[in-house]
């Protein structure tokens, strides 16, 4: 094989591999390129939800905040170590600007402070928020940035093997498949940026369409360690059209219901679980307000994942979300002050799940 030698590989082309190429290059690292099965490819230029959120160092409001308390709420979950959490934390006002210089239209004020709000159960106003699809609007700006600083990028690329030297103590770089001639192609570097993704290719039930892969096993084969994984993500989705059903979607208490193979036999099957209905919808409402794989939230947030996995695998059975109407013993004074409050503030008191969703979410 032809081999390709360059300073820096960046595999994958999602925000974080742009991010890095576009960053290194700036920094002066200029041999480097990007490999990719394709710049519209991926989950962080295709997914959407209702509230995509961007997290970073408190900058907005009067709460005070530091690297170090940022840091400390990010690792308490036991899912990051500290010195990553810290660099994280550290850094994430530099690269929150670089986003906001690239053109990424964060809101903000006319003082020129970047709107930021609690999210879950966070104690600062660390988020910020572009609308459903922040995580595309990242990666049009930064694909902008990469061809205005005139980056290789090489597409439709498949990364089959990362290459390691004799002890496999690093990377050196990877093999790839053209998969527009099917041969292999050869790329050695001094520095491998891995940006495939998560872990969520690990699993074969997932919420994200199945052209949504991630190649973290390359890194397992070449000896990485699998160290402080996060928990598997409870989620639900929309079948045909891939949408992420948490957020504003539960927090405007649709009803849950059931139904054969053929659409017959309908109930409300969550029913079942709860000794009141007050007692059902708040745990609806949490499981579009909680942070969803929080391992304080089981069995909060996470209660109607569960129920519903019951429902469609174990009983083999057809989920629905009905939007349409209320049941008649819904009862809003019932309702927890959590859940009601949360309604009030927002102005979503209507009389359905879609008005009280076209309100919230229109």
């Amino acid at each position: 094989m032809d081999t390709l030698r360059l300073n820096t590989l960046v595999i994958g082309s999602g925000a974080a591999g742009l991010a890095a190429a576009v960053r290194l290059h700036a920094l002066g690292v200029e041999n480097l390129a990007v490999f990719t099965e394709g710049l519209r490819m991926g989950t962080s230029i295709n997914t959407g939800s209702d509230k995509q959120t961007y997290y970073k160092l408190g900058m907005y409001g009067a709460e005070p905040d530091s690297p170090f308390l940022m840091a400390q709420d990010l690792a308490r979950g036991g899912s990051v170590h500290g010195d990553i959490a810290l660099v994280e934390a550290a850094l994430s006002p530099l690269a929150f600007g670089h986003l906001t210089t690239l053109g990424v239209p964060f809101p903000h004020d006319p003082f020129g402070q970047y709107i930021g709000y609690k999210t879950d159960h966070d104690p600062k106003r660390r988020a910020t928020s572009c609308g459903p699809y922040t995580s595309r609007d990242m990666c049009l700006a930064l694909t902008a940035e990469l061809k205005r600083r005139n980056i290789p990028v090489y597409e439709h690329r498949v990364a089959v093997k990362l290459l390691t030297d004799e002890g496999r103590t690093r990377s050196i770089g990877a093999i790839f498949v053209n998969a527009d001639t099917g041969e292999f192609e050869s790329v050695q570097s001094e520095n491998t940026v891995f940006a495939t993704g998560g872990p969520g290719g690990l699993y074969e039930t997932s919420v994200y369409p199945k052209v949504h892969t991630g190649a973290i096993g390359l890194a397992l084969e070449a000896g990485a360690k699998a160290c402080n994984l996060a928990e598997s993500q409870f989620g639900l989705a929309s079948i045909k059209f891939r949408w992420n059903v948490s957020g504003s979607y539960m927090q405007v208490l649709p009803r849950f219901i059931s139904t054969d193979r053929d659409g017959g036999g309908e109930r409300e099957f969550l029913r079942e679980y709860f000794k009141a209905p007050a007692e059902m919808y708040d745990a609806i409402f949490l499981k579009g307000y909680q942070w969803p794989f929080s391992a304080g939230h089981v069995p909060g947030s996470s209660l109607i994942d569960i129920f519903t996995y019951i429902e469609t695998v174990e009983r083999g059975r057809r989920v629905w979300l009905d939007y349409r109407t209320d049941p008649a013993d819904l009862d809003f004074s019932a309702l927890n002050g959590e859940t009601r409050s949360y309604l009030e503030r927002s102005g979503a008191l209507a009389d359905s799940p879609l008005k009280r969703l076209e309100i919230q979410n229109p």
